[in-house]
């Protein structure tokens, strides 16, 4: 394998969300600016610094991130559209590391957002890629909620697992959640509940499915140098890998590529997966979680049900996952989803998570995960990030 240039001296900072709502007759664009807005008014530095954009969303179109630029007045010397979905935010930090160590840019701002109105998602569907349009769509199964029933069926099957292992991981979630004033589900989730929940397409049930919803997630990248000059808050990136239609012979997805690049992750980080305090994984349904546990190397594959038995997965517990939440319990605001793990792994790290914060957390592993097709997913990443000494 090819050593790779590290990504020492690469910080990142000033983690915004645009709240989240489940519906909004504002564009894509709207939110687009609002996270930009914030971004400027938290780091205090001016628009004409940013000379570096990142803008992932599935619902601007037909304009892509060069749009942007004119419709906010950026004007930067390093640009780039990422639509990988839920990958797009630690895709979004890699490439964006890169253009600072090459000098392309200075102060990079990553921003994922979408809108979600009464028709929007129908709209998504449609135009989500030549399979779903031609393939799924005009069939009535648009929507992920078939494919990862196949795809956690298959699953069950291989591995032994249950429904209630699911439901550990969901239910953990929204214990999170409750701690989270950007969570838009704020009731209680027990076992239980999650067990009774209605069917939507078995043996996907009602708590393993991600509400859409609107809103904006946006962090900046920079030099650590920088950082310290502007005195910002941030977090050091460690290592980070991303990788495309991984085990494309496998008849159904049971593995995704981080499982080809962990070892090169964890080789740049200098740390095995022990040393991770907390992992932020993408989590469109339970299944990809625990598929995550398995591929970043938490346990072997076909262990995630006896590895979720075994740990507590809150903020405060012995395997802290998605301590924001996550997607399960915050919502999925499109494209924004692939950031949601990256804010949150920013604020545990420098000490803005509140009542959610993981005890004595150093190290964070975040996952992105993105791109459905009719049997898998085709965008995997991931990225660790440090506290600063």
């Amino acid at each position: 394998m090819t050593k790779r240039t590290s990504y020492e001296g690469v910080a990142v900072a000033v983690p915004v969300t645009v709240s989240y709502q489940r519906y909004s007759t504002h564009g894509a664009h709207w939110f687009i600016a609002q996270a930009l807005a914030e971004l400027l008014r938290s780091s205090g530095i001016a628009k004409e610094q940013i000379d570096g954009l990142t803008v992932s969303s599935f619902s601007m179109a037909p304009d892509t991130a060069v749009g942007v630029t004119q419709h906010l007045g950026l004007s930067p010397r390093w640009l780039d559209h990422i639509p990988t979905g839920g990958a797009s935010g630690v895709m979004a930090l890699r490439r964006a590391a890169r253009a600072v160590q090459s000098g392309d840019a200075s102060i990079v701002a990553c921003i994922g957002a979408d809108t979600n109105h009464v028709d929007s998602f129908r709209q998504t569907l449609g135009s989500f890629s030549d399979f779903a349009r031609d393939a799924t769509y005009p069939y009535g199964a648009g929507g992920p909620n078939s494919v990862f029933a196949m795809i956690t069926a298959h699953y069950m099957q291989s591995c032994g697992a249950q429904r209630e292992d699911f439901g550990r991981i969901a239910v953990a979630q929204r214990a999170n959640a409750l701690l989270n004033p950007n969570a838009l589900m704020k009731k209680p989730l027990n076992l239980q509940d999650y067990m009774d929940a209605k069917a939507i397409s078995a043996p996907i049930h009602l708590f393993d499915c991600v509400m859409p919803c609107a809103g904006a997630d946006a962090f900046l990248v920079m030099s650590e140098t920088r950082a310290r000059e502007l005195g910002l808050k941030h977090v050091l990136l460690h290592g980070a890998i991303e990788r495309h239609n991984a085990y494309a012979a496998d008849p159904v997805m049971m593995r995704g590529g981080w499982r080809v690049d962990r070892d090169e992750l964890y080789a740049q980080a200098g740390v095995r997966p022990e040393a991770i305090d907390f992992v932020q994984t993408y989590d469109d349904y339970p299944v990809i979680v625990m598929m995550q546990f398995e591929d970043l190397g938490f346990c072997d594959k076909g262990e995630g049900p006896a590895f979720v038995r075994a740990h507590s997965l809150t903020h405060d517990g012995s395997f802290p996952n998605n301590t924001s939440g996550g997607q399960l319990s915050v919502g999925q605001a499109g494209a924004a989803g692939g950031f949601l793990g990256m804010v949150e792994a920013l604020r545990q790290l420098t000490d803005e998570a509140g009542a959610r914060a993981v005890p004595d957390a150093k190290l964070g592993l975040v996952a992105g995960f993105g791109m459905v097709t009719y049997d898998r997913c085709l965008c995997t990443g991931a990225v660790i990030l440090g506290r600063t000494s």
